[in-house]
């Protein structure tokens, strides 16, 4: 048995900035805790594909921080998450393409140039 994905955190020099485009697109709750320098966020994903949550920081110290992380967010309609992003700020940097049997997906970048995926699954 393998190890889940359990937690995400994405290094912003805009956690304000970064934290709003995610809360438009997605709908995504973030608390901001200025005592710790942290952003939660809570995805709120639900129902057969299991979502998780993470946070969004500013790092107290100066670059180079860890690079750019990749992850796949689920949505039902990837055509109009596309232009949802474009209306938030961000740019498709990849098209939907199709993953034989599986289901679909599109890259994106938010307003930092962080590379994200959106994915539609399979109906089954």
């Amino acid at each position: 048995m393998g190890n889940a994905v359990v937690h995400f955190e994405l290094m912003s020099r805009e956690p304000e900035k970064v934290s709003g485009f995610y809360a438009k697109v997605f709908d995504w709750k973030v608390t901001h805790h200025p005592e710790i320098n942290y952003r939660i966020v809570e995805t709120g994903a639900e129902g057969e594909m299991h979502g998780i949550n993470g946070g969004i920081v500013k790092p107290d110290k100066p670059g180079p921080w860890p690079g750019n992380m990749l992850f796949y967010i689920l949505v039902v309609d990837l055509a109009a998450y596309r232009k949802k992003v474009l209306a938030a700020g961000g740019k498709i940097a990849i098209e939907e393409q199709k993953v034989a049997g599986m289901g679909k997906f599109c890259l994106f970048t938010d307003p930092e140039g962080r590379m994200m995926g959106l994915w539609k699954a399979k109906a089954r």
